[in-house]
């Protein structure tokens, strides 16, 4: 973890903390884990009630976080990827009594085929001859109506497991983006970022990796309300998006701050959609929704670092997190490299 990413994480556990202190409530785990999550602001169905609370007046209670750990931090992704699991388990259970009931019909069917079979080798006057095709013709209608009914279970079954994979898919496709920015997560950035490396190592192609941060967003979002910081959030995300290849990955990082996967892209390559991306945010006059106020503009620092032989994520994480760290402290609002750090930390 690098220096920045300590620090970031450091704040959202004091704000955490601070906010079980002035409550009275214990530090529990479970307690921490909620207020550290409003912290980050990584779940804003969850930041929209806690401050809706807080707007109201309500007095937080042990009681009140208990509530709320329950609505938002259990009933995640795994939860409904366990939920389309076990209906799909009992939809093909369903599949296997269906097949059992007309394997035994089936049997029975047979059965009655060979008790006519050794009939028919004896002499039999037409009244038996009459009555034995009488029963196999019931036996055969019977076993029709048992096939048609199979047919129209596997059929409804194969709809709904059609159905429940789609389900699945869904799920799939949401635990890997970011419920606020609907950019890839944490999760899906850190298996992109994997996969890129290894292809990288394999193919000998280029890898770069940026790093944005908004400029000043704890003040702009504590002036102007969690609700417009939220479309800061969502316009940077966008910004992001729109102006990398499609190969390429935009990810919330976590907070206010971003990044971008680029494969097959050289450093010089990089910077230039790193600039192209900063200055993308910079030219966004900033409204508020609900009273079309004019906020001004906001911008963003990047830090931008290379692919290099025997990489890891950990190590390209912390040079493009220390190249971001340095355009920071070069004064905000401009793309720092790793050619262009090395110049810094000389000068």
């Amino acid at each position: 973890m690098s220096d920045h990413e300590f620090e970031r994480a450091l704040g959202y556990a004091s704000a955490a903390l601070d906010f079980l202190k002035r409550s009275g409530i214990p530090p529990h785990p479970p307690f921490f884990e909620l207020l550290y999550t409003y912290a980050a602001g990584v779940n804003p169905s969850l930041n929209a009630r806690i401050n809706a609370l807080v707007r109201a007046g309500t007095t937080p209670t042990r009681g009140l976080m208990e509530s709320l750990y329950s609505e938002f931090m259990k009933a995640d992704a795994s939860d409904r990827i366990s939920d389309v699991s076990e209906r799909m388990h009992q939809r093909i259970e369903a599949v296997h009594v269906a097949i059992d009931s007309a394997m035994l019909s089936a049997n029975a069917y047979s059965g009655s085929l060979q008790v006519a079979s050794g009939d028919l080798e004896h002499d039999m006057s037409a009244t038996a001859m009459k009555m034995l095709a009488e029963t196999l013709l019931t036996e055969t209608r019977r076993m029709q109506d048992n096939n048609r009914q199979l047919e129209a279970q596997l059929e409804a079954s194969r709809q709904d497991i059609e159905a429940l994979q789609r389900d699945m898919d869904d799920v799939r496709r949401e635990s890997l983006l970011d419920p606020l920015t609907k950019i890839a997560n944490r999760k899906s950035f850190d298996e992109g970022l994997a996969a890129a490396l290894e292809d990288a190592a394999l193919t000998g192609q280029p890898l770069c990796l940026i790093f944005a941060d908004i400029d000043n967003f704890k003040l702009f979002n504590d002036t102007y309300g969690h609700q417009t910081g939220d479309q800061v959030l969502r316009l940077v995300a966008m910004t992001i998006k729109s102006n990398i290849k499609g190969k390429d990955l935009a990810a919330r990082y976590g907070g206010e701050e971003f990044a971008a996967i680029l494969p097959c892209t050289d450093l010089k390559g990089a910077t230039a959609a790193a600039e192209n991306i900063r200055e993308a945010v910079q030219s966004k006059d900033l409204v508020k929704r609900s009273t079309n106020e004019k906020l001004g503009r906001i911008t963003a620092s990047f830090g931008v670092a290379a692919h290099t032989r025997g990489d890891t994520a950990t190590s390209l994480i912390e040079r493009a997190d220390k190249c971001l760290y340095a355009a920071k402290h070069a004064g905000r609002n401009r793309v720092v490299n790793e050619s262009e750090l090395a110049k810094l930390s000389a000068a």
